[in-house]
């Protein structure tokens, strides 16, 4: 069943449900999702997204002061395919190089100097990143990490449907106020396959230059291609192909 998404107050509730509002746990119980206040700041919207007002791997986001929900269904054959098989190159190359920890869409990522605080579809944080502080991992009462807080290697998105302006405009700039040093963004909606690679440069993010489909990624040392061919009943089934620098 979809829930409604509605910025709702006090007043807002049913006049007969009022009543009930210490009997219930939260304005979920009503089919609503509340964004208080205090959510338009920072440290608010960080508190709110990590309660349990905020159903689980609901994508969130904070930017300088606007609280935005992305809505959008996760379609399988335009992005969670995709996600599938990048996901598994990655880990694969994370588990031979081990040049740090890799986590898919749901972990909350906050850089403070940029105002930012969103659920990436990939992030990736370097050892010597957290080593030197650029990077750390956020605690609840309980010690459990809930949060990324600095400045991550990599970041990766997905376009879809509902997040096309985000992903290409807003997060764009923010993630290099952010100081991420490398931000991959994948377009498959279309009949054409558009991969990414973006280096953070002073000016801005500056996309790589493919050499015969290639990609080159300084972060992993690695090159990357990705492809699409038809499977047995002709759905998409996307490729990662990677190699090492050429020298």
């Amino acid at each position: 069943m979809a829930t409604a998404v509605k910025k709702v107050s006090g007043a807002d509730v049913p006049r007969g449900l009022r009543k009930q509002r210490n009997r219930v746990s939260s304005f979920r119980d009503w089919g609503l999702i509340r964004i208080p206040k205090e959510a338009h700041t920072l440290e608010g919207f960080r508190r709110w997204a990590l309660s349990n007002e905020v159903p689980d791997k609901m994508p969130v986001m904070f930017l300088r002061g606007e609280v935005y929900i992305d809505m959008g269904k996760e379609e399988i054959r335009a992005h969670a395919a995709v996600k599938t098989e990048i996901a598994g190159v990655m880990y694969n190359l994370n588990a031979k190089e081990d040049f740090g920890e890799i986590y898919i869409n749901g972990v909350l990522v906050t850089n403070v100097s940029a105002q930012v605080s969103t659920n990436p579809d990939f992030v990736g944080i370097f050892w010597e990143s957290l080593e030197s502080g650029k990077v750390r991992y956020v605690t609840n009462k309980k010690g459990q990490e809930m949060e990324i807080e600095g400045s991550p290697d990599w970041v990766m998105e997905i376009i879809s449907e509902s997040s096309v302006f985000k992903d290409k405009q807003k997060l764009r700039k923010a993630y290099h106020e952010a100081g991420i040093r490398e931000y991959w963004l994948v377009d498959a909606r279309g009949s054409e396959i558009e991969f990414q690679i973006l280096e953070w440069h002073e000016s801005g993010f500056v996309p790589v230059t493919a050499k015969k489909g290639w990609l080159a990624s300084m972060q992993f040392r690695h090159q990357f291609k990705l492809t699409r061919r038809r499977n047995r009943r002709g759905a998409w089934k996307y490729r990662l192909a990677i190699k090492g620098m050429s020298r």
